[in-house]
């Protein structure tokens, strides 16, 4: 079996969901750093988003697609369960964390302070502001599911647990995020557990184009 091709910006939150699989599964594979965009991404996804895979002459794009097919593909710890519930619950997960929190947490909060739009680049106290109650709001619902086993599907770690730790990751670098995880008692003990995990210290990423800055 020839070896997993992994291609996409190292920042990304949905690339390094897939690596952290990778690692997880104990997969070797061969990572390619590339903009999203670029002519090896976008010669695989038809709008050029990251990641894409290659393996065997197979292509595939959408993280949890990519997931999927190495968590069926590989040994090692299965990663999506094969109970319903719990299967069901670790899809609820990822769709949520995908469609809403990643908005609010990166594209919102994250980014108003490393990719702001005000005419001296620095963080855009309004749109932080604005966010950051949605944001709280959200982590304190993951606070409350976390507190009943310490994991969002059954009592074993998922691919729901690997799609949510960058996003984690990154906004504990502004002030806001970090009190707010911090402050969440089954959040914080989950965010430090999962942090000292292989997985997560390999793929920690260089820093995003700019540093966050609190202001």
């Amino acid at each position: 079996m020839g070896k997993v091709e992994i291609i996409g910006f190292p920042q990304s939150t949905y690339v390094r969901f897939v690596r952290m699989v990778c690692a997880e599964k104990g997969i070797d594979y061969e990572f390619e750093g590339a903009a999203p965009h670029s002519p090896e991404v976008s010669a695989i996804h038809p709008l050029g988003k990251v990641p894409v895979m290659r393996h065997d002459g197979f292509e595939l794009y959408e993280s949890k697609a990519i997931a999927t097919y190495l968590d069926l593909t590989f040994p090692g710890p299965c990663l999506i369960p094969t109970e319903p519930r719990a299967a069901a619950l670790t899809e609820q997960w990822v769709s949520l964390v995908n469609s809403v929190i990643y908005g609010t947490m990166i594209r919102n909060y994250f980014f108003a302070y490393i990719l702001p739009k005000t005419p001296d680049g620095s963080p855009d106290r309004p749109l932080i502001d604005e966010v950051v109650p949605a944001m709280q709001a959200q982590l304190g619902v993951l606070d409350r599911a976390l507190g009943k086993t310490g994991f969002f599907a059954g009592d074993e770690l998922t691919v729901a647990d690997l799609n949510l730790m960058p996003i984690l990751y990154y906004i504990q670098r502004c002030p806001e995020g970090a009190a707010a995880v911090n402050g969440l008692p089954h959040l914080a003990a989950y965010y430090r557990r999962l942090a000292a995990r292989p997985s997560f210290e390999l793929t920690i990423p260089p820093p995003p184009p700019r540093e966050a800055r609190a202001s």
